[in-house]
């Protein structure tokens, strides 16, 4: 039971990882904090920035007056200036930094520290500064650096006598920094746990359309799919919903569809058990029946056999030309011998009611084709209007192509078929005339078997008829099969 509980809760935990909620509900939170993030990161970089650039400026005003107090006074060259050593004094105070001043011996002569006066200092930054190149400034450390040049001398005749390096510290801009991190961090937090407050509010307002969606389909389906989908909370579940009713309506029509079938199926079946039945039981009520009614019962009898066997073959046909409708075994195949065999194979039963068959062909043909898929379209076809037909009638059948597809169609002058009939004859077991259909022996599913066999080779048929004058089947087939 414990395993039982785990495994459950495990499911869930899966599942909840997995849904969309969970997903909307990341999303937005990084949506919200990742640029929190960034901005802070950015704030705090060009906060840290401006100070170094505004500390680095101020030091840099500061020697650049000093240097130029030096090089007016001759400061230099009274070693131990009490207002010399008060201003390095000063300024090495005020930015928590030291100040030297090196002559062009590269010799120290004043040092904040007092530990380096007397030595020399041989510095890329000091020799660049006395040769008149631009040094900058530089940031070592915990410390920003600078060395400015001691001029003297016009404009036109300058002379730099000696070099200034001046240090500031930049900890006091990171304890700021620090600070000022320390009093963000609660904001941040606080941010941070309304943004996942309003991520998880939103990802279940963005998931509800769905949640109801899903309960409605339920409840359809629970009510065996009576009734429509009716869901506008948005645009999207208001196309989702109407998609959704147009598929329910297709499939109550198949269900429809089906049950029809399967009723038309019985019946079909039915009826010649039925009719066999009574025959039998004619016979076995009628004691010393002479030998000729035996026989033309048996016959009858016979008869409804085959005709059971016909009808069960045809269900055959169709239900596995429906399962491989992308299953054809398609071959090159010239179209107009094709036609030729199919029609030398029907022409004895024309000629039984004297039935003029007739092949027209404008050109020659070759296309993609399933020779046996289509045989048994057109043996349909052909045979339907032949049987259909009036005596001493005809049948023509016309072969023509253009760059795309090839057509045939098949023309007869028999009894016609009326309007109101001609949307529903390729519909399994639907016939014009039943008691008609009866005595030539028809099922019902040959133009069911035919038009599938057309739609698999990705074509088209369509018939035109005029009752009492003939009925003609067109049927257009790609030249180049589509997969």
């Amino acid at each position: 039971m414990f395993e039982r509980l785990r495994n459950n809760r495990f499911f869930l935990k899966t599942q909840f990882f997995r849904s969309m909620n969970f997903r909307f509900m990341v999303f937005l939170f990084l949506i919200g904090t990742v640029p929190l993030v960034v901005f802070s990161g950015a704030v705090l970089s060009a906060y840290k920035n401006q100070s170094l650039t505004r500390l680095g400026n101020d030091l840099n005003n500061q020697c650049q007056i000093l240097a130029t107090q030096i090089g007016s006074a001759g400061y230099l060259s009274q070693m131990g200036n009490e207002t010399l050593t008060g201003e390095l004094m000063q300024i090495a105070t005020l930015n928590d930094g030291r100040m030297i001043i090196i002559d062009q011996n590269l010799r120290i002569v004043e040092d904040t520290y007092e530990l380096e006066i007397g030595r020399t200092m041989v510095a890329e930054e000091v020799i660049r500064c006395f040769k008149g190149e631009s040094t900058g400034r530089n940031i070592s450390g915990r410390f920003i650096e600078i060395t400015i040049p001691i001029v003297t001398g016009n404009e036109e005749n300058k002379t730099t006598i000696g070099v200034i390096l001046a240090s500031a510290s930049t900890d006091g801009i990171t304890a700021r920094l620090e600070e000022f991190w320390r009093s963000s961090e609660m904001w941040m937090v606080a941010i941070i746990i309304c943004i996942l407050a309003l991520s998880i509010l939103l990802s279940n307002w963005l998931v509800r359309p769905l949640r109801h969606m899903n309960q409605s389909i339920g409840g359809l389906v629970e009510g065996a799919m009576d009734g429509d989908l009716d869901i506008h909370d948005c645009t999207e579940t208001e196309v989702i919903s109407n998609t959704f009713n147009n598929l329910l309506a297709k499939l109550r029509l198949m269900e429809e569809s089906r049950q029809e079938f399967v009723s038309n199926v019985s019946h079909e079946l039915k009826t010649p058990l039925a009719s066999m039945k009574v025959l039998a039981d004619s016979l076995l009520m009628q004691e010393g029946a002479p030998v000729e009614l035996y026989q033309e019962f048996m016959q009858d009898i016979a008869d409804e056999i085959d005709r059971e066997n016909t009808i069960i073959s045809d269900l055959l046909t169709l239900v596995k030309t429906d399962r491989r409708t992308t299953d054809l075994s398609v071959v090159m195949t010239d179209i107009n011998e094709f036609l030729e065999l199919i029609l030398k194979r029907l022409r004895p039963i024309a000629e039984i009611s004297n039935i003029e068959l007739v092949f027209e062909s404008n050109r020659s043909v070759s296309a993609e084709i399933d020779p046996t898929r289509l045989s048994l379209a057109f043996s349909n076809l052909v045979e339907n209007a032949i049987k259909y037909n009036r005596e001493n009638g005809w049948v023509r059948v016309t072969l023509d192509a253009d760059h795309k597809f090839f057509y045939v169609k098949v023309s007869d002058s028999g009894m016609g078929i009326p309007q109101e009939s001609l949307d529903y004859i390729f519909e399994r077991f639907y016939r014009v005339d039943k008691s008609h259909s009866r005595e030539i022996g028809g099922t019902g599913l040959g133009l069911a078997i035919t038009r599938s066999a057309v739609v698999a080779h990705r074509g088209a048929i369509r018939v035109q008829s005029v009752l009492e004058e003939g009925t003609t089947f067109t049927v257009r087939i790609p030249l180049r099969y589509i997969a």
